[in-house]
């Protein structure tokens, strides 16, 4: 009998994670937050849920999505980039109240670098988080709830994410005066978000950090020079850096040694 897994979030990474499971003969369920969205996605062949998290609560048969599931993957993002004064840590905790409520033992919780400040340097998951703004510092303590919920979790932090269209260099594309030309790329290709999704699930490796980084770490004035070349765009401009500057680089022990991952892509 296939084991079902639920995706909370079916966007830009939970859809091509949701049909690779589905190809592997995994029962798929999944949740969004427009009812137009969910329709469309159930004439593809997949059971959808329309859940709202907010401040005051859950809304939506957010049991129904959870009954008879074995693994949940939590990709609901913070949305605090605009200073929306959003509470996330009381959204998430409403949503990890219904968790509780149901069957499911085990979840992947998805993150991000930005729990780790610039000033940290070089990192690896042995090292604690010093987030620097409101959302890395709301995504930490997110991250906590459920690494102290019932349900046996780990966490992912993902670095930059690009792939299936979504390339940074298109962003910084003839920008000038740009800063951080010596700061090290912390990126990742949604191949690879979705490889350690799976092994986490097929291994069932839980209760544990993951930093989701590509291992290579070329300056931003590199990659984004290269990368535009490629791309026939115009190249970013970037400052001096000041040669004192702290540049923050995620690296992972926990893929290899827990996971045996491997990126065989390079950036």
């Amino acid at each position: 009998m296939s084991k079902t897994i639920a995706i909370a979030g079916m966007g830009w990474l939970g859809q091509p994670l949701a049909q690779k499971l589905k190809s592997l003969g995994f029962k798929v369920k999944g949740s969004v937050t427009q009812l137009e969205k969910a329709i469309s996605l159930k004439k593809n062949g997949f059971e959808v849920y329309p859940i709202t998290i907010s401040e005051r609560g859950v809304y939506g048969n957010t049991q129904d999505f959870l009954a008879q599931v074995d693994d949940l993957v939590v990709m609901i993002p913070p949305g605090l980039g605009r200073n929306t004064g959003s509470d996330y840590v009381l959204k998430m905790s409403h949503f990890l109240t219904e968790v509780e409520k149901s069957s499911v033992t085990h979840c992947i919780f998805i993150s991000s670098i930005s729990v780790y400040g610039d000033e940290q340097g070089k990192i690896t998951e042995n090292d604690f988080p010093h987030p620097e703004n409101e959302s890395g510092r709301q995504l930490f303590q997110v991250e906590q709830l459920f690494l102290n919920s019932a349900c046996k979790c780990s966490i992912v932090r993902f670095g930059g994410l690009f792939g299936g269209g979504r390339q940074p260099a298109r962003y910084l594309a003839g920008r000038k005066n740009l800063t951080g030309g010596d700061a090290p790329v912390n990126l990742i290709h949604r191949k690879d978000c979705i490889r350690i999704i799976l092994e986490i699930i097929k291994q069932q490796a839980y209760g544990y950090i993951f930093n989701a980084v590509n291992p290579e770490h070329p300056s931003k004035a590199d990659y984004y020079d290269h990368r535009s070349i490629e791309l026939g765009l115009n190249k970013p401009r970037f400052s001096k850096s000041n040669q004192t500057e702290i540049f923050k680089q995620v690296d992972s022990v926990n893929l290899n040694t827990i996971l045996g991952y491997s990126f065989s892509d390079p950036l």
